[in-house]
């Protein structure tokens, strides 16, 4: 029986100096991940290893974004993560430092059977 999708965060990072897409990614999961309490964890007494968590980060040039950093960065479940094309590069033609923008979302899912 399929997992159930009990939760949906999201969440918005950057970096402002520097066009790095891991740094903003990272930011962009902890931001979703502060919006966000699982207390039914613990009520439910579900063991937080057999959750599944997805993660989709948007950004421009997904392929620069460290996945495994990204991975690393979860609390509980087995992750995956995956870099799609989104987010914003706002250009500074003036100093050549573009401001990167990730957007992330965070889906956890369970057995409810």
């Amino acid at each position: 029986m399929p997992k159930t999708r009990v939760i949906l965060e999201l969440g918005s990072g950057n970096d402002l100096h520097g066009s790095d897409y891991t740094t903003a990614a990272l930011r962009a999961v902890q931001d979703a991940l502060h919006h966000s309490s699982l207390t039914f964890i613990r009520s439910l007494k579900l063991d937080k290893t057999k959750l599944d968590v997805d993660v989709t980060i948007g950004v421009q040039k997904p392929e620069l974004v460290d996945l495994e950093k990204v991975r690393a960065s979860l609390p509980v479940g087995a992750a995956t993560v995956r870099a799609v094309k989104g987010g914003l590069d706002v250009p500074d033609p003036d100093n050549n430092d573009p401001a990167v923008i990730a957007s992330a979302a965070i889906a956890v899912r369970v057995d409810l059977g």
